[in-house]
């Protein structure tokens, strides 16, 4: 789930939105400690990988918020200088906006027009007033000129603007004509190398409910392979619901799979505080455990389905989260614990940053592959450079085609978690 504010968590989800978001969000969680079944699959998917075996893939795919250099203060050259930037292979914007069945700008000012100062900008030389680009695209081809191999993809909807899908899949090419005449402007065309589509969710719900049937998704990239050629990466991030009947069942990713480049799986945000009573649970689970409220809500479930469906291995990526979800009102250490509500968090309740949560509530134990915390009454789930290397470990073992994550600006300035991707 890719929301603002906050990573675009925007919250104060409504209790209806929450009943949402808990009912068909994505998958995965935890309980009091790591059973002996989860422990020897973690164990298992360790083992295959040889000490310094290659990995199976090398895509580290970070995602850049457009609001996030108001209040968080992260720009472009956080990116550098944080030396994320040289571990990257590819950038996702986010957001463009989907609205009238057409792509559109999301924040034109941020984008195109905020001027940086020498100290604020990736290269040290100020915006000048009469520079024709200026924004984060223009910090972003300058980020693009330190690193000549570094890729940039603009990713339209999210959760917030997902709601203008159904209406583009009306009306798939003239969506796709739309999306290539935004993305290759000749203002910035330079600065991008294609287009990803986060659409949550086609053909079920979100913060919107779709009835566009099954073949929507399928016909939307499609239409957009057709038009952006193979000279453009074409992607998208789809949901993690592993469910029978539940999202993945819902469109035809499989079908659809064969225009794009790679799927990103959200494979996060399985379980949060919208079930503000609890259970509390790891919200990135890598295995299933004893005691996790939901079956197949965790990684190796929506992997292994994806597969099933014929997906293959290297068209998928392994998703991270760089941020915790927590409860508070909880008076038990290990998941699975009651809660009175979301814990207080710096832009939204029940969510925070890695690099807020390392020493604010530092890991006390690890369930399915992923560290939880309780300091006081609050209790928080989220991965460390220590999961995130048993998240690798898994993602070479599955042949996967790399890693991606939501997002930048929630790491360390020193990039701790992005140097645990592997």
């Amino acid at each position: 789930m890719h929301i603002p504010h906050r990573s675009r968590f925007r919250a104060i989800v409504s209790a209806a939105c929450c009943a949402v978001l808990g009912a068909g969000l994505l998958a995965g969680a935890g309980t009091s400690s790591a059973t002996a079944a989860a422990s020897a699959q973690e164990a298992a998917a360790v083992s295959k990988t040889a000490p310094g075996s290659r990995a199976a893939g090398s895509k580290v795919i970070g995602y850049f918020t457009e609001w996030g250099t108001y209040d968080r203060k992260y720009h472009v050259k956080n990116i550098e200088t944080s030396g994320s930037a040289a571990r990257l292979t590819h950038i996702n914007y986010a957001f463009g906006n989907v609205t009238g069945g057409k792509c559109a700008m999301g924040d034109a000012y941020a984008a195109t027009d905020r001027a940086y100062t020498a100290a604020e900008s990736v290269d040290g030389k100020a915006d000048t007033w009469d520079q024709p680009l200026r924004g984060n695209f223009n910090q972003l081809r300058k980020l693009k000129q330190k690193h000549p191999n570094l890729k940039v993809l603009w990713s339209f909807g999210g959760w917030t603007w997902s709601g203008g899908l159904p209406e583009a899949a009306r009306n798939p090419a003239a969506f796709a004509q739309s999306c290539y005449d935004l993305v290759e402007n000749s203002k910035w065309a330079d600065v991008f190398d294609g287009i990803d589509i986060d659409w949550e969710y086609p053909n079920a719900c979100g913060a919107t409910c779709d009835t566009s049937g099954k073949a929507a998704f399928r016909n939307l990239m499609q239409a957009l392979r057709a038009k952006f050629g193979a000279r453009n990466l074409v992607t998208a991030a789809i949901t993690a619901d592993a469910t029978p009947g539940g999202k993945i069942d819902a469109a035809d990713y499989a079908g659809a799979a064969q225009y794009a480049d790679w799927y990103n799986p959200m494979t996060y945000d399985f379980f949060g505080a919208w079930d503000a009573a609890g259970p509390t649970a790891p919200h990135s689970p890598l295995t299933s455990y004893s005691g996790i409220p939901k079956a197949d809500y965790h990684t190796s479930a929506t992997i292994a389905k994806l597969k099933g469906l014929g997906i293959p291995a290297a068209k998928l990526l392994l998703g991270v989260g760089f941020y915790g979800r927590g409860w508070t009102g909880v008076t038990r250490s290990a998941p699975g614990g009651t809660a009175t509500g979301p814990a207080a968090g710096t832009y939204e309740q029940g969510i925070e940053d890695y690099k807020v949560l390392k020493t604010k509530c530092p890991a006390t134990g690890t369930v399915a592959g992923t560290a939880y915390a309780k300091c006081g009454s609050d209790w928080w789930s989220y991965d460390t450079p220590a999961t995130i290397g048993t998240k690798m470990a898994y993602k070479n073992q599955q042949g996967l085609g790399g890693t991606f994550f939501w997002e930048l600006s929630g790491d360390t300035a020193g990039g701790e978690l992005i140097k645990a991707i592997k």
